[in-house]
């Protein structure tokens, strides 16, 4: 059994069944709406032009859909949707007459992923959304990735980047995990490490615009540019946490991206959104890895727990840039050494 469901401009066809599978006849997960809205604003945002954009694992199309009805004009030159299942062509062309799209523009394929990618041409835009880890698809993306490109990649399986499972981590993405309040921003630097290793034996270097974690998947947005020295430079930004590691150590977000996104969030109807955005746009601006859980700083040295609002005053006062961070309620991200911060907080 179906039903249709509206998310931003695109309607759908899908299967009435409340568990969320990749075995159900037209895979749609309604808890990565958010993660569609935010790719929106992402292409939005950045200057680029008639792009090729490439959806390798399109499942309902429903990413592929709402490109078409919420992309600026011009930004597509042309959209390739691909999926494995067997009946893909029906779904997608039902999909398309429901939304009353024409085909023009569009070239629809329905193979395995790799081989969709490897027999086409350099793509402008690669989005890989999988249901679980994102390994398998990371070499046809990239060797398939134009210069300049953006490359966006999703991972679910986040009990291994988060460390749940740290033999996992070490086979899948050559990391050791951390377990504890910094594991989702720690998981997010392994998968960026990983896709740029893949990338650095094709001379691609892979920097992160635009990062994240968020229920249950972390993503990243990558802006590619080949060059031998650009990637022996991001390579040299590889390093440790604490014991945790390898991982990228440099910056997750273009700041002026992040700024761009959050201005056209306003346009969005979705007020948690603008909220998400306008966390991670301060948080974007302090340039270092890893926060301070101050609940957890706190109880260690046996410290009362300050207010955050007269914390961040506090330590504004004293010249030190903070924010709250998107990866813990309970964190701030602060360029202050640990020993200073627990002197401020006894004063407060």
């Amino acid at each position: 059994m179906f039903k249709i469901i509206q998310e931003g401009k695109a309607k759908i066809k899908i299967s009435k069944e409340s568990k969320i599978s990749k075995k159900l006849p037209v895979f749609y997960n309604p808890v990565m709406k958010n993660n569609r809205d935010l790719s929106v604003l992402v292409l939005n945002s950045i200057p680029d032009k008639n792009l090729n954009v490439c959806l390798p694992l399109a499942g309902s199309g429903i990413r592929g859909l709402r490109f078409l009805l919420e992309l600026k004009k011009n930004k597509m030159q042309t959209l390739f949707i691909n999926d494995y299942k067997e009946d893909f062509y029906d779904i997608i062309k039902e999909n398309f007459s429901l939304n009353k799209l024409p085909y023009k523009e569009v070239i629809l394929s329905n193979d395995d992923a790799n081989i969709f990618l490897l027999e086409g041409f350099g793509f402008d835009y690669i989005d890989i959304d999988p249901f679980g880890t994102p390994n398998p698809f990371l070499d046809s993306s990239i060797r398939r990735l134009s210069r300049g490109g953006i490359l966006a990649v999703t991972a679910t399986d986040t009990s291994a980047l988060s460390g749940t499972y740290p033999d996992a981590c070490i086979r899948k993405y050559w990391a050791i995990p951390l377990r504890n309040e910094l594991k989702h921003e720690i998981g997010i630097r392994i998968l960026i490490r990983k896709v740029q290793l893949v990338s650095a034996q094709y001379e691609k270097a892979l920097t992160p615009i635009f990062s994240y974690s968020k229920d249950h998947y972390v993503r990243i947005f990558f802006r590619c540019e080949k060059s031998k020295a650009e990637v022996d430079k991001s390579l040299k930004l590889h390093g440790m946490i604490e014991t945790a590691g390898p991982m990228w150590l440099g910056s997750l977000w273009d700041t002026k991206l992040v700024f761009k996104m959050y201005k056209s969030a306003v346009n969005v109807p979705n007020d948690n959104l603008k909220d998400f955005l306008g966390l991670i746009l301060e948080e974007s601006k302090i340039d270092v890895c890893g926060f301070f859980d101050i609940h957890q700083l706190c109880k260690k040295n046996k410290l009362q727990i300050p207010k955050y609002e007269l914390l961040i005053t506090k330590l504004k006062k004293n010249g030190f840039k903070v924010s709250r961070t998107h990866f813990s309620p309970l964190g701030l991200k602060s360029n202050i050494e640990k020993e200073k911060l627990l002197e401020i907080i006894q004063t407060i």
